[in-house]
Protein backbone atom coordinates (compact mmCIF):
# COMPACT_ATOMS: atom_id res chain seq x y z
CA UNK A 1 0.00 0.00 0.00
CA UNK A 2 1.14 3.64 -0.59
CA UNK A 3 2.45 5.43 2.13
CA UNK A 4 2.47 9.12 2.86
CA UNK A 5 3.82 11.81 5.34
CA UNK A 6 0.88 11.35 7.44
CA UNK A 7 1.28 7.00 8.04
CA UNK A 8 4.07 7.21 11.09
CA UNK A 9 1.25 9.78 12.88
CA UNK A 10 -1.14 7.35 12.57
CA UNK A 11 0.68 4.33 12.82
CA UNK A 12 -1.24 1.78 15.26
CA UNK A 13 -3.89 4.37 15.99
CA UNK A 14 -6.00 4.56 12.73
CA UNK A 15 -7.20 2.39 10.21
CA UNK A 16 -9.82 2.23 7.54
CA UNK A 17 -12.53 -0.19 7.89
CA UNK A 18 -14.43 -2.14 5.19
CA UNK A 19 -16.94 -4.44 6.31
CA UNK A 20 -18.83 -5.48 2.72
CA UNK A 21 -21.22 -2.75 2.62
CA UNK A 22 -20.29 0.02 -0.52
CA UNK A 23 -17.41 -0.25 -2.99
CA UNK A 24 -14.04 -1.66 -1.90
CA UNK A 25 -12.10 0.69 -3.93
CA UNK A 26 -13.45 4.13 -2.20
CA UNK A 27 -12.55 2.67 1.45
CA UNK A 28 -8.91 1.35 -0.39
CA UNK A 29 -8.41 4.98 -1.82
CA UNK A 30 -9.52 6.77 1.68
CA UNK A 31 -6.75 4.13 3.56
CA UNK A 32 -4.06 4.82 0.63
CA UNK A 33 -4.43 8.53 0.73
CA UNK A 34 -3.86 8.55 4.77
CA UNK A 35 -1.23 6.00 4.85
CA UNK A 36 -3.24 3.22 7.26
CA UNK A 37 -4.18 -0.06 6.97
CA UNK A 38 -7.75 -1.27 5.58
CA UNK A 39 -9.40 -4.03 7.71
CA UNK A 40 -12.42 -6.12 6.51
CA UNK A 41 -12.94 -7.27 9.68
CA UNK A 42 -11.84 -6.65 13.11
CA UNK A 43 -11.40 -8.90 16.45
CA UNK A 44 -9.71 -8.55 20.13
CA UNK A 45 -6.09 -8.64 18.34
CA UNK A 46 -6.82 -5.36 16.30
CA UNK A 47 -4.09 -3.19 17.35
CA UNK A 48 -5.62 0.48 16.08
CA UNK A 49 -8.04 2.36 18.70
CA UNK A 50 -9.88 4.38 15.69
CA UNK A 51 -11.23 3.63 12.45
CA UNK A 52 -13.11 5.78 9.32
CA UNK A 53 -15.90 4.07 7.44
CA UNK A 54 -18.93 4.87 5.66
CA UNK A 55 -22.16 3.73 7.52
CA UNK A 56 -25.68 5.78 7.11
CA UNK A 57 -24.38 7.48 3.72
CA UNK A 58 -21.70 9.37 5.60
CA UNK A 59 -18.50 9.01 6.51
CA UNK A 60 -17.71 8.08 10.02
CA UNK A 61 -14.88 8.11 12.83
CA UNK A 62 -15.29 5.33 15.33
CA UNK A 63 -13.70 4.19 18.11
CA UNK A 64 -13.98 0.63 19.89
CA UNK A 65 -16.93 2.15 22.08
CA UNK A 66 -18.76 3.33 18.83
CA UNK A 67 -18.02 0.06 16.58
CA UNK A 68 -21.54 -1.05 17.61
CA UNK A 69 -23.20 2.42 17.59
CA UNK A 70 -22.68 4.15 14.74
CA UNK A 71 -19.64 6.32 15.23
CA UNK A 72 -19.69 10.13 14.62
CA UNK A 73 -19.93 12.29 11.09
CA UNK A 74 -19.68 15.79 10.18
CA UNK A 75 -23.31 16.84 11.13
CA UNK A 76 -24.28 19.34 8.70
CA UNK A 77 -27.96 20.16 10.35
CA UNK A 78 -28.45 22.94 12.66
CA UNK A 79 -27.62 22.74 15.85
CA UNK A 80 -30.41 22.73 18.25
CA UNK A 81 -31.67 26.85 18.66
CA UNK A 82 -30.20 28.01 14.88
CA UNK A 83 -33.11 28.83 12.19
CA UNK A 84 -33.45 26.52 9.41
CA UNK A 85 -33.52 30.21 7.32
CA UNK A 86 -30.71 31.48 5.09
CA UNK A 87 -28.90 33.46 6.02
CA UNK A 88 -29.79 32.86 9.61
CA UNK A 89 -30.20 35.60 11.65
CA UNK A 90 -26.73 37.14 12.86
CA UNK A 91 -27.32 37.15 16.48
CA UNK A 92 -25.56 35.59 19.44
CA UNK A 93 -22.44 35.88 20.95
CA UNK A 94 -20.76 34.10 17.70
CA UNK A 95 -21.64 36.67 15.59
CA UNK A 96 -21.28 39.68 17.34
CA UNK A 97 -18.00 38.70 17.83
CA UNK A 98 -17.22 38.03 14.08
CA UNK A 99 -18.86 41.47 13.84
CA UNK A 100 -21.88 43.02 11.55
CA UNK A 101 -19.53 44.49 9.21
CA UNK A 102 -17.20 41.50 8.42
CA UNK A 103 -18.03 39.85 5.22
CA UNK A 104 -15.30 37.31 4.75
CA UNK A 105 -14.32 35.08 7.55
CA UNK A 106 -11.17 32.28 7.43
CA UNK A 107 -11.74 29.10 10.34
CA UNK A 108 -8.52 28.17 10.65
CA UNK A 109 -9.01 25.03 13.05
CA UNK A 110 -12.16 23.72 11.73
CA UNK A 111 -12.82 20.70 13.46
CA UNK A 112 -15.98 19.06 13.43
CA UNK A 113 -17.18 22.15 11.42
CA UNK A 114 -19.87 23.42 13.60
CA UNK A 115 -19.23 26.89 14.03
CA UNK A 116 -17.94 26.82 10.54
CA UNK A 117 -21.33 25.78 9.27
CA UNK A 118 -23.05 28.25 11.80
CA UNK A 119 -20.98 31.26 10.34
CA UNK A 120 -21.68 29.90 6.97
CA UNK A 121 -25.63 29.84 7.51
CA UNK A 122 -25.32 33.22 8.70
CA UNK A 123 -24.07 34.09 4.90
CA UNK A 124 -20.34 35.06 6.15
CA UNK A 125 -18.57 33.87 2.62
CA UNK A 126 -16.09 31.32 4.22
CA UNK A 127 -12.98 29.94 3.77
CA UNK A 128 -12.07 26.57 5.75
CA UNK A 129 -8.87 25.41 6.73
CA UNK A 130 -7.97 21.75 8.74
CA UNK A 131 -4.31 20.44 9.02
CA UNK A 132 -5.73 17.03 10.62
CA UNK A 133 -5.94 14.94 6.99
CA UNK A 134 -8.58 12.85 9.36
CA UNK A 135 -10.56 15.64 9.78
CA UNK A 136 -10.39 16.63 6.54
CA UNK A 137 -11.69 13.92 4.58
CA UNK A 138 -14.34 13.60 7.08
CA UNK A 139 -14.98 17.29 6.70
CA UNK A 140 -14.77 16.89 2.80
CA UNK A 141 -17.79 14.36 2.85
CA UNK A 142 -19.75 16.81 5.17
CA UNK A 143 -19.68 19.48 2.41
CA UNK A 144 -20.49 17.12 0.19
CA UNK A 145 -23.29 16.04 1.56
CA UNK A 146 -24.16 19.34 2.38
CA UNK A 147 -23.89 20.55 -1.26
CA UNK A 148 -26.75 18.19 -2.00
CA UNK A 149 -29.63 19.15 0.69
CA UNK A 150 -32.70 20.73 -0.97
CA UNK A 151 -31.95 23.99 0.48
CA UNK A 152 -28.55 24.68 -0.59
CA UNK A 153 -29.97 23.22 -4.45
CA UNK A 154 -32.90 25.87 -4.60
CA UNK A 155 -30.47 28.78 -3.16
CA UNK A 156 -27.89 27.60 -5.86
CA UNK A 157 -24.99 27.64 -2.74
CA UNK A 158 -22.19 26.06 -3.00
CA UNK A 159 -20.98 24.74 0.87
CA UNK A 160 -17.65 26.15 2.02
CA UNK A 161 -14.24 26.00 0.37
CA UNK A 162 -12.02 23.78 2.52
CA UNK A 163 -8.33 23.37 2.43
CA UNK A 164 -6.48 20.74 4.12
CA UNK A 165 -2.76 21.63 5.82
CA UNK A 166 -1.05 24.20 8.72
CA UNK A 167 -2.94 27.60 8.89
CA UNK A 168 0.27 29.12 9.23
CA UNK A 169 1.75 28.17 6.15
CA UNK A 170 -1.81 28.54 3.96
CA UNK A 171 -2.16 31.79 5.58
CA UNK A 172 0.80 33.25 3.20
CA UNK A 173 -1.20 32.04 -0.12
CA UNK A 174 -4.35 34.18 0.78
CA UNK A 175 -5.12 36.60 -2.35
CA UNK A 176 -7.33 38.63 0.12
CA UNK A 177 -6.60 39.19 3.56
CA UNK A 178 -10.18 37.93 5.05
CA UNK A 179 -12.11 40.46 7.24
CA UNK A 180 -12.15 38.25 10.25
CA UNK A 181 -9.62 34.91 11.24
CA UNK A 182 -11.65 32.44 13.79
CA UNK A 183 -9.18 30.38 15.40
CA UNK A 184 -11.33 27.60 17.81
CA UNK A 185 -8.10 25.82 19.26
CA UNK A 186 -8.05 22.35 21.46
CA UNK A 187 -6.82 23.55 25.23
CA UNK A 188 -6.12 21.16 28.04
CA UNK A 189 -9.56 20.03 29.62
CA UNK A 190 -9.55 21.68 32.76
CA UNK A 191 -10.40 17.94 34.33
CA UNK A 192 -8.98 14.85 32.89
CA UNK A 193 -11.84 13.30 30.69
CA UNK A 194 -14.33 15.74 32.46
CA UNK A 195 -17.52 13.86 32.34
CA UNK A 196 -19.40 16.48 31.05
CA UNK A 197 -16.62 16.55 27.68
CA UNK A 198 -18.16 15.50 24.20
CA UNK A 199 -17.69 12.29 23.13
CA UNK A 200 -16.88 14.17 19.72
CA UNK A 201 -13.88 16.32 21.31
CA UNK A 202 -12.78 13.24 23.42
CA UNK A 203 -12.22 10.94 20.10
CA UNK A 204 -10.62 14.24 18.13
CA UNK A 205 -8.59 14.83 21.60
CA UNK A 206 -7.27 11.38 21.42
CA UNK A 207 -6.47 11.32 18.09
CA UNK A 208 -4.82 14.36 17.52
CA UNK A 209 -3.51 15.90 20.97
CA UNK A 210 -3.94 19.64 21.94
CA UNK A 211 -2.42 22.39 19.59
CA UNK A 212 0.67 23.00 20.68
CA UNK A 213 1.16 25.84 18.38
CA UNK A 214 -1.74 28.21 19.35
CA UNK A 215 0.44 30.82 20.20
CA UNK A 216 1.73 30.93 17.21
CA UNK A 217 -1.54 30.45 15.44
CA UNK A 218 -2.24 33.64 16.99
CA UNK A 219 0.48 35.65 16.22
CA UNK A 220 0.23 34.77 11.90
CA UNK A 221 -3.70 35.35 12.50
CA UNK A 222 -2.94 39.05 13.49
CA UNK A 223 -0.62 39.45 10.88
CA UNK A 224 -2.69 37.97 8.38
CA UNK A 225 -6.32 39.71 9.51
CA UNK A 226 -8.01 42.31 7.98
CA UNK A 227 -9.88 43.78 10.69
CA UNK A 228 -9.89 41.48 13.33
CA UNK A 229 -9.44 37.26 15.18
CA UNK A 230 -11.66 36.02 16.78
CA UNK A 231 -10.03 33.34 19.34
CA UNK A 232 -12.84 30.89 20.84
CA UNK A 233 -11.82 29.86 24.33
CA UNK A 234 -12.96 27.84 27.69
CA UNK A 235 -14.04 30.31 30.31
CA UNK A 236 -11.35 29.11 32.25
CA UNK A 237 -8.65 29.82 29.94
CA UNK A 238 -6.40 32.53 29.63
CA UNK A 239 -6.75 34.87 26.94
CA UNK A 240 -4.78 33.46 24.04
CA UNK A 241 -3.90 37.17 22.55
CA UNK A 242 -3.37 39.09 25.63
CA UNK A 243 -6.07 41.18 26.73
CA UNK A 244 -8.90 41.50 24.01
CA UNK A 245 -10.34 44.40 22.40
CA UNK A 246 -13.76 42.90 23.26
CA UNK A 247 -15.08 39.66 24.06
CA UNK A 248 -18.60 38.03 24.39
CA UNK A 249 -19.40 35.28 27.04
CA UNK A 250 -21.42 32.33 25.69
CA UNK A 251 -22.22 28.83 27.70
CA UNK A 252 -18.98 28.05 29.14
CA UNK A 253 -16.91 29.68 26.61
CA UNK A 254 -16.29 32.94 25.57
CA UNK A 255 -15.31 34.45 22.12
CA UNK A 256 -11.75 36.90 22.71
CA UNK A 257 -12.11 40.00 19.88
CA UNK A 258 -8.88 41.36 18.87
CA UNK A 259 -9.52 44.55 16.45
CA UNK A 260 -6.69 45.54 14.26
CA UNK A 261 -5.59 49.14 13.28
Amino acid sequence: MTTTTHSQKYAGKLAVLYQDQGDVQLFQLLAERLGVPLHQALNSDSLEDFFLTWRDGCLKLLDKELLKKGGLAVDIEPRNGEQRSWPAPKDGALAQALGRKTRTVVDATTGWGQDSLHIFRMGYELLCIERSPVMAELLTDGFNRLAQQDWMLRLNLESPRLLQGNAIDLFANLEIPPDCIYIDPMFPPKRKKSALAKKSMMVLRDLLGDDQDKEQLFEAALNTAGKRVVVKSPDYADPLGGKPSQSFQGKLLRYDVYLKG
